[in-house]
């Protein structure tokens, strides 16, 4: 049977463009260790997806890639990462399927897939059904399931939720994207791509924050690689990101300062407080200051952590 082998890139390489390095071969056989203390890393497992070494390159790339794109305080934590291993008969039919896509988007594209890794947040239990039935059950309704690019990791973890244990499921996938039209709008009411021109749906075609496959092209245009499992203490009971609007004295920039100063590295500090030197001497106006907070924080990590502290 044909590996699926996506492009390699080198490992120093991952923080540096949006697309998380090839780990391996997707066919790869990962290891054998079948150790957990969850219930559904035992169903993981069962169906096919080992639990891989804590200090295997894959863990630390994948660990690397989490820590840079979640921005992630002090408690947030990978606790586990299961591997698929095809060892399955129903995964390595999908496995083939998935390379012959490869193959047959490649040569209508003119020489590019356009493979990208992508993430997918669920329940528990919804990543459990496509570990066991493949993703064709997720879009059983909606027509389509939407993805996130690796560097917008947070959009998916928004998307998950926590279950018993407090933990967050992820699926890392690799999606053929070929080549992409841009869905404006509601795209669930959109059952297919406009033409066979196109292989896949993005919401913004130079700075993507969404990869939308649609039920026709599901099972051999995406393929779960990891799941990853994540406890994100400072998202305990968060849904959604509020967007942040300047709010007369609800809370001083000395106050929100001293807060962030226990989650945010140095670096990140120094650029907030030379920011905040500059708005108290009055270089900059109070909206620009709140928005280099925005940045320098980010906007989801930022309203999580005020929410957290009542503040909003």
């Amino acid at each position: 049977m044909n590996q699926v082998v996506a492009e390699e890139h080198e490992v120093s390489d991952i923080m540096d463009t949006d697309e998380i390095s090839e780990i391996s071969e997707i066919s790869d056989a990962g290891s054998n260790e079948i150790v957990s203390d969850s219930n559904c890393f035992q169903h993981f497992v069962a169906n096919g997806f080992s639990k891989i070494d804590q200090s295997s390159l894959e863990t630390c790339i994948i660990e690397t890639s989490v820590a840079q794109n979640l921005q992630m305080d002090r408690r947030t934590r990978v606790v586990a990462i299961h591997k698929n291993s095809n060892t399955s008969r129903s995964w390595q039919i999908r496995a083939h399927s998935f390379a012959v896509s490869m193959k047959a988007v490649s040569d209508k594209c003119g020489g590019g897939a356009n493979p990208k890794y992508a993430w997918y947040g669920a329940s528990r239990d919804e990543i459990c059904e496509i570990v066991t039935h493949g993703f064709s059950w997720a879009a059983a309704d909606t027509h389509i399931i939407s993805l996130s690019p690796a560097k917008h990791l947070l959009d998916s973890v928004l998307r998950s939720t926590v279950d018993e244990s407090g933990l967050r499921h992820l699926l890392l996938c690799r999606v053929i994207l070929g080549k992409q039209e841009v869905v404006i709008g509601d795209s669930s009411h959109q059952f297919h791509p406009s033409s066979s021109e196109f292989d896949s749906g993005v919401d913004d075609i130079s700075a993507p924050r969404k990869y939308i496959v649609w039920n026709s092209h599901l099972n051999f245009s995406v393929f779960p690689c990891y799941i990853v499992s994540l406890d994100v203490p400072y998202l305990s009971g968060f849904k959604e990101a509020t967007i942040m609007k300047p709010r007369p004295s609800w809370i001083t920039f000395h106050t929100l300062i001293c807060i962030l100063s226990r989650y945010l590295d140095q670096s990140r500090m120094a650029y907030l407080k030379k920011h905040y030197t500059d708005f108290k001497e009055k270089r900059i106006t109070k909206p620009q200051m709140i928005q280099r907070v925005k940045e320098i924080a980010g906007i989801h990590f930022l309203c999580a952590i005020l929410k957290d502290k009542d503040l909003i």
